[in-house]
């Protein structure tokens, strides 16, 4: 049955090959591999969504299963609505727990149960939860309603985001949360695990003042403390600080954390562990194509990163952004939004390759911290095949930007120092984003034995253009090897990309059993060829390649 598929598959690939292969300027690419540049972490392995309830679903469990094994890292799962009030029904944009409610008299009733289904399903395969406080309890809102939020009507339903009209019992529950989280899982795990408070308070996530939003931050984080002192707690998940509004909103609350009055407490500033902030791009229809706002996803990183290094205090703590993406909108589909029609194919990984990178560069520019890049893309339980969310896979299929994700989880070590003839460069990108020529460049990371270089052709505008000729140069292999392992896996039309053969294959919204082994074979990351092995010369091996546009490689080799 195996090879049946695979013959199948490399039949759709010849039909899906391009008649002709038209090569731009050849792109020369150096890797120096003992020019060190930091350590490669690994921010890519944070991922979120909305719909808290679609984790213990069929196919949410499989991605999450899948998510977990991208590499030896933990990886960090980040849901809205998870003290949301409701039956645990889903919805596109909303979800519940009923995790708290109060009886006829006012009293706290905690019902950790649809909690726990979450949660046990993360920790089940050693995901780890990124536990976003948030939203307010029906019985807790100063302004319950109208309560449930549905996204066909995006005016209804506000209750769960207005201030609690207790903070005794806000603290309370979040203490109870916490000894219960402990009691269920163990201290040392929830101790690995991030505890953020609300999600874009600068916008209508939150309707009350900022000063009602650090009041609520405080006994929220107080609740935590008390249940568990180590455990490690932030904020704000603020948007894109590119918007003045938003860089204002971020700058108030680390003052409050630096030297406000601690309203729970009554002490002077706040508990603050890690900080998180939000940036997107902004992709739009110019004359019928898709082009992306790379550049705007990366402004508001470095104006995040701008902020943060302005409060001496803070400068040095961890700095995740909790949503990074090239929109703001998971759930807005193509078919409504057709400017988002990157989701499906091979541009959406290629953007995110290089904004890994953007985000590197930046933080070593402002001397912060980065410890996260959280995608927000998860999967939609019972959606049409390849509708056009923005989702890791459809129906249990990877989509090629999770193969972005598993050559990540492939590089490990330090940062080394690369230098393209073909880059766009950070400070154009940050102005223009990458609208002329394309954008050919690379991320490397050198281990004990191996160096991993990410090689992509990305441009802005989701058009054909022309692949480019790369020589590539490995600098730095020890004088002892002769020669490396070379191994090249690669997305592009052909290659990890379930998306490309789905279309081949008719379009299936039924597909047969056979089909559908065929989808989740093409979803998996592949090899361009097979393993071999490189010569090496005064300790530089060559590597020389065709790149599609759009297209991601990952080189590694090994002695």
């Amino acid at each position: 049955m195996y090879s049946m598929q695979m013959r199948l598959l490399s039949l759709i690939c010849l039909i899906l090959a391009p008649s002709l292969v038209m090569a731009q300027e050849a792109v020369a690419i150096r890797v120096d591999s003992l020019a060190k540049q930091g350590p490669f972490k690994p921010i890519w392995s944070y991922f979120g969504y909305d719909e808290p309830n679609y984790t213990y679903m069929k196919d949410g469990r499989k991605l999450v299963s899948e998510l977990s094994a991208l590499s030896s890292v933990p990886v960090y799962i980040r849901a809205h609505h998870l003290l949301c009030t409701g039956d645990g029904s889903a919805d596109l944009k909303w979800g519940s727990t009923n995790a708290y409610t109060e009886d006829a008299s006012g009293k706290p009733v905690y019902d950790w149960t649809i909690m726990d289904r979450i949660f046990d399903t993360y920790v089940k395969v050693k995901a780890k939860p990124f536990v976003e406080i948030a939203f307010m309890p029906e019985a807790l809102s100063v302004k319950p309603q109208p309560y449930t939020r549905h996204w066909s009507k995006p005016n209804d339903g506000t209750g769960w985001a207005y201030p609690p009209k207790d903070y005794e019992k806000w603290r309370e529950l979040i203490r109870q949360w916490v000894l219960h989280s402990v009691a269920r899982y163990g201290r040392a795990e929830v101790e690995a695990w991030y505890w953020e408070v609300w999600n874009e308070p600068d916008i209508s996530y939150w309707r009350g003042t900022p000063a009602e939003y650090n009041k609520m931050y405080d006994y929220a984080i107080d609740g935590v403390r008390r249940a568990l002192p180590t455990a490690k707690v932030g904020g704000p998940a603020t948007t894109g600080p590119g918007n003045p509004r938003a860089a204002a909103y971020l700058k108030q609350f680390l003052e409050h954390c630096a030297s406000g009055k601690n309203e729970a407490t009554g002490g002077t500033g706040a508990p603050l562990d890690f900080i998180t902030y939000h940036a997107k791009g902004s992709p739009k229809l110019i004359e019928g194509r898709v082009r992306m706002g790379l550049g705007k996803n990366l402004r508001d990183v470095a104006e995040g990163y701008a902020i943060v290094a302005s409060f001496p205090k803070f400068r040095n703590l961890p700095i995740i952004l909790s949503e990074s993406d090239p929109e703001g909108c998971a759930a807005c589909s193509v078919r409504t939004h057709p400017q988002n029609a990157y989701r499906n194919g091979t541009l959406y990984p290629a953007y995110t390759a290089v904004a890994l990178k953007g985000i590197f560069t930046l933080a070593d520019r402002y001397k912060t911290n980065i410890e996260g890049m959280l995608t927000w893309a998860f999967e939609f339980e019972d959606q049409p095949y390849f509708d056009g969310f923005r989702t890791l896979a459809t129906n249990g299929i990877d989509k090629p930007v999770l193969n972005l994700f598993r050559m990540a989880g492939l590089m490990q070590g330090e940062r080394v120092k690369t230098e393209s003839t073909g880059a766009a460069g950070i400070d154009s990108i940050l102005q223009n984003g990458v609208v002329g020529k394309p954008d050919v460049d690379a991320l490397a990371v050198r281990g004990s034995r191996e160096i991993s270089v990410m090689i992509w052709n990305y441009h802005d505008d989701d058009v054909a253009g022309p692949a480019a000729d790369v020589s590539m140069a490995i600098a730095g292999i020890p004088a002892a090897a002769k020669r490396v392992q070379l191994r090249h896996y690669r997305i592009d039309q052909n290659h990890s990309n379930a998306y490309s053969v789905w279309q081949a294959l008719g379009s299936p919204q039924k597909p047969t059993p056979e089909q559908y082994a065929t989808l989740e074979a093409a979803g998996q990351l592949a090899l361009l060829t097979s393993p071999g092995y490189l010569s090496v010369e005064n300790g530089t091996a060559d590597v020389k390649f065709t790149l599609p546009r759009q297209g991601v490689s990952l080189v590694q080799i090994s002695w």
